[in-house]
């Protein structure tokens, strides 16, 4: 009779305890699914933080390129400055085409205005500015500052944010300095 008693009692304890698996795949699941919404939560905030850098590099490079563009053609400084919230004029200065410093100038800023607004979201939203501080004699140095705005979603709310990249370098006004 002992036998039979501790076979009872194992059958007693093994329906007692069926269910009990089922429950704990359950909780398991739920904890496993917790951590993969916050997985995909932190999936979507790396790419917004991921776009805002591109969209910084993007401003960055094309104001460097901008400065490249001045030091080349530095006698029209002014002429930057003054098209640098404008638009420019494609002038088509290339090759053989006899262009003044000037009309290369407005065709430089044309063009970077063109591949600026490529590079950044909400093209209507993108604005620049180019100002120019020039030295006194006998310096030959000139200051720019060239600003570039954009906006761009925030990630909090269905609103833009307007984010701006500023840069400066001194310019030489003469070749050669």
């Amino acid at each position: 009779m002992s036998s039979h008693t501790i076979n009872n009692l194992t059958v007693h304890r093994y329906r007692a305890s069926r269910g009990f698996s089922l429950l704990e795949a359950l909780i398991g699941f739920m904890i496993l699914s917790i951590g993969m919404l916050g997985i995909a939560s932190l999936q979507g905030i790396s790419l917004k933080v991921g776009k805002t850098s591109v969209y910084g590099s993007v401003a960055m490079m094309k104001v460097e390129e901008l400065f490249e563009s001045m030091r080349a053609n530095p006698t029209v400084l002014a002429t930057y400055a003054a098209s640098g919230a404008g638009s420019g004029v494609a002038n088509a200065c290339s090759g053989a085409q006899g262009c003044t410093y000037a009309d290369l100038a407005l065709d430089d800023i044309f063009w970077w205005k063109q591949n600026l607004t490529a590079g950044l979201p909400s093209t209507a939203s993108t604005t620049t500015g180019v100002t120019v501080s020039f030295a006194a004699p006998p310096s030959k140095l000139a200051t720019v500052t060239v600003t570039v705005n954009w906006s761009e979603r925030n990630k909090d709310s269905a609103t833009s944010v307007v984010k701006t990249y500023t840069d400066s370098a001194n310019i030489c006004t003469v070749i050669p300095c």
